[in-house]
């Protein structure tokens, strides 16, 4: 992964205007209850698009990895800077996510929930799993930037505990939303493309050499 300075830039932009914004500095809050729920909002939208963008991250790994890829699409230099840019927005996104929870009063989170699994006194349990997503999150990004420091092909071991953190990640998004009721068709839809488009890519991994040829051909 080849995290540019045009990258960092643009990832902390976007942070600091979340930010500003569900602080009401760009357009005031007209009332109590909506100052209150700008927080809320932050969290909530930030945590659905570092979703969203975890699940587009996690399928164009998949078409890397495709056996056609390798033999005769070989997209993955138009494919593989998505990937990698999406990867950085996700963390940019978790980011957000992590201090509007921490911020926002009503939230139940705090500090100590967001940063330690079990201490979030709402909805702990599914809480504590998106914070152990968090964390195996930033342990695939930092070795996939860092592949040097790994034994080699080990990076690519790590890397794809990406399909664990998207299984949490999903779980926590479910459990733990308070807007699982209005959003489950999101779940649903994301959830069952994954699961098509990786059984997709093993299906064609099992099969014979030859008979692969004749499909691509």
């Amino acid at each position: 992964m080849r995290i540019t300075r045009t990258h960092v830039i643009v990832g902390g932009a976007v942070t600091a205007l979340v930010a500003v914004s569900a602080t009401g500095q760009v357009v005031p809050a007209v009332s109590a209850t909506e100052a209150k729920d700008r927080l809320w909002l932050a969290a909530r939208a930030s945590a659905v698009t570092s979703y969203l963008g975890l699940v587009s991250t996690v399928l164009l790994g998949i078409v890397l990895s495709h056996p056609r890829n390798r033999g005769g699409w070989k997209i993955s230099k138009h494919v593989f800077p998505w990937h990698e840019t999406l990867s950085l927005f996700v963390l940019t996104f978790l980011v957000v996510h992590v201090a509007a929870l921490v911020a926002d009063p009503y939230a139940g989170v705090g500090i100590g929930g967001a940063l330690f699994p079990g201490l979030s006194s709402y909805r702990t349990v599914p809480v504590a799993v998106g914070v152990i997503a968090l964390y195996a999150t930033i342990l695939e990004t930092v070795t996939a930037r860092f592949t040097r420091l790994l034994p080699s092909g080990r990076w690519l071991t790590v890397h794809r505990v990406s399909a664990a953190v998207l299984i949490a990640s999903w779980a926590h998004g479910v459990l733990a939303g308070s807007d699982t009721g209005a959003l489950w068709w999101m779940y649903a839809a994301s959830g069952a493309l994954v699961v098509l488009v990786a059984a997709w890519r093993y299906w064609v991994a099992d099969r014979p050499a030859s008979s692969t040829t004749e499909v691509t051909a």
